[in-house]
């Protein structure tokens, strides 16, 4: 289920970059309503059709390569007004019949841009993040360049008449200075937007959309007491009443004591009915024996559906399953302008035979819009503010053969890692902090006696939305004091570590 925006809607056209949601990102951060089409969609001509304006997204092949990513040109000459950002830019030039050329090195980086004085989005001189290969020679005509860097003569473009502009840059990323007034410039001055996408209108469409979906039907929503099925379950709530019920299946993989928090206190969140049911050794069995991390996350997409036809009777007849899918769990999942990162339980674990037909309120939004969606419905800090849980749980934070030995190894230490990030006011401040337990050994020395245990990985980043984050800067002082503590306390473990990686090019889980 998508909720279809009567509000003004700015198209965003993926060609593949790594940016392309941060630029939807930034653009409903300014309360305008985006929609993102990969560049081969066959309903782009009538997804631009109903746009009030489009940007195009940067990627990484280059116009100049033989089946490179490409559109229509005719749409250029809709007389919608067009951002194109870096690829976006080049292709613009290219289809218009500007030249683009390889530049001799890639331009990677930060870089100080001078804008003309006539140029319409540009503000003043200020550091840009660069990130291209090819670059635009001879503007095509119409056009006149409006900014340039000490290495790029064209670093921004402007057809005033037709309202077409094209920037080298990444106006969408923070290393870009006045990147969000650029955007604005955009969105408000030449393509003239209301500015009237909220959580409350977001709220209002989702319930109409879901009583359309669903009609006199049932629904079964699965939650975890997590912020997304949280949310989702209070959007469905609202729209169909009693007809929703909530059910919390213990898959024995949640954090230590949080399956008994979840059922004691679910029921003060959202006016539904409640079910919980524990099928830990159902799960635990299923995956006896399965180290691929892929075929973790599918048995236990198949085994929760299993769990909800088993206990259908006393569910209810619900022919709808309702999830709280996010669109950066769609976006890891693989599309065809995005390679699988890896399959979320919930989009690309679901097995082919499930029955029910899919109501999922939250699969275009991202984290920040699910908390503000939340606060929107008067959900408690302590639903909205919950730090995210993998669906699979901890069986992508045990890295190999998931095993009732290796579960409350992870449980505990992860309960150590919390309670020292509380003790020194840290835990507030990191959007996902958790320990994973790896599939090796190490020699080590306790008592006097050797040891050939487990090490245990410490990981805390903070992100604004999951698509990009960086390791969370914790004190050595805590890390050394929840190290000493594992060790002592965690069966099975050695050695802990601590995860400086960012994302990319890691991911925030493990697995």
């Amino acid at each position: 289920m998508s909720v279809v925006s009567p509000h003004e809607k700015l198209l965003v056209v993926d060609f593949g970059g790594q940016y392309t949601q941060l630029i939807a990102r930034r653009t409903r951060e300014q309360s305008v309503y985006s929609e993102i089409a990969a560049w081969d969609d066959p309903c782009l001509a009538e997804k631009w059709a109903s746009a009030k304006a489009v940007i195009l997204s940067g990627g990484p092949k280059s116009v100049l390569a033989d089946g490179a990513p490409t559109i229509d040109p005719g749409l250029l000459r809709s007389g919608k007004p067009v951002l194109g950002i870096c690829y976006g830019q080049q292709l613009m030039a290219h289809l218009l019949g500007g030249i683009v050329v390889k530049v001799i090195s890639r331009e990677y980086g930060r870089q100080l841009l001078e804008p003309t004085p006539d140029s319409a989005l540009l503000p003043a001189p200020g550091q840009v993040w660069m990130s291209h290969g090819d670059s635009v020679r001879e503007l095509p005509d119409g056009f006149a360049a409006s900014a340039s860097t000490f290495t790029c003569e064209v670093a921004a473009m402007q057809d005033l008449s037709r309202k077409l502009f094209g920037v080298q840059f990444h106006p969408e990323v923070s290393h870009t200075e006045n990147g969000t007034l650029i955007l604005r410039r955009f969105l408000f001055d030449q393509a003239g937007f209301a500015a009237d996408w909220t959580p409350a209108n977001f709220v209002e469409e989702s319930v109409e959309a879901i009583r359309k979906q669903v009609g006199d039907g049932r629904v079964l929503c699965a939650v975890s007491g997590g912020v997304d099925s949280t949310v989702a379950a209070a959007l469905i709530a609202k729209a169909i009443g009693d007809r929703l019920t909530c059910v919390f299946v213990d898959h024995g993989l949640m954090r230590k004591d949080e399956a008994a928090r979840v059922v004691a206190t679910f029921e003060d969140f959202v006016p539904a009915r409640f079910v919980g049911i524990d099928a830990a050794d159902q799960f635990l069995d299923a995956l006896a024996g399965v180290t691929d991390p892929e075929e973790k996350r599918k048995i236990i997409g198949g085994e929760f559906v299993r769990v909800f036809e088993k206990h259908a009777g006393e569910i209810g007849d619900c022919s709808f399953l309702a999830q709280g899918t996010l669109y950066p769990d769609v976006i890891e999942s693989g599309s065809k302008t995005a390679s699988k990162i890896k399959t979320h339980h919930n989009v690309g674990g679901l097995p082919e035979w499930m029955k029910m037909e899919l109501v999922e309120p939250l699969r275009w939004l991202f984290k920040d819009e699910v908390r503000a969606t939340g606060r929107e419905l008067n959900l408690p800090s302590i639903a909205i503010d919950r730090q995210p849980f993998p669906g699979p749980g901890l069986a992508v934070r045990i890295l190999g053969e998931v095993t009732r030995e290796r579960v409350a190894a992870v449980q505990e230490a992860d309960a150590i890692f919390r309670e020292e990030l509380e003790r020194d006011d840290l835990y507030g401040g990191i959007w996902q902090s958790y320990a994973a337990l790896l599939d090796v050994r190490s020699v080590g020395v306790m008592g006097d006696e050797r040891t050939y245990l487990h090490p245990i990985v410490l990981r805390a980043v903070v992100s604004e939305d999951a698509m990009t984050a960086h390791a969370a800067a914790i004190p050595f002082s805590t890390l050394e004091r929840t190290a000493t503590r594992i060790v002592n306390e965690v069966d099975m473990v050695n050695r802990v570590m601590y995860d400086l990686t960012s994302k990319p090019p890691a991911t925030i889980e493990w697995e």
